[in-house]
């Protein structure tokens, strides 16, 4: 079974995404609908996957951003 074994989450809720990165739900939210943070649909839910938000924090996400020096 996936994650047997493996406690760790492998995904967050907007919101969840959202207290982790220290923004605001309802700018969560909105960089979910224009893509600048992650997620998927499943049914009604909006998850964000837990490796592409550890890839957005390392850098490997961002679209024509400069890396912060």
């Amino acid at each position: 079974m996936v994650g047997e074994g493996n406690h760790q989450r492998l995904t967050y809720t907007v919101a969840e995404a959202a207290r982790l990165l220290g923004i605001s739900r309802n700018s969560a939210f909105s960089a979910a609908r224009t893509g600048a943070l992650p997620a998927i649909r499943i049914g009604r839910r909006l998850l964000v996957p837990r490796r592409a938000l550890e890839r957005l924090l390392d850098g490997a996400g961002t679209r024509g951003q400069e890396p912060k020096a």
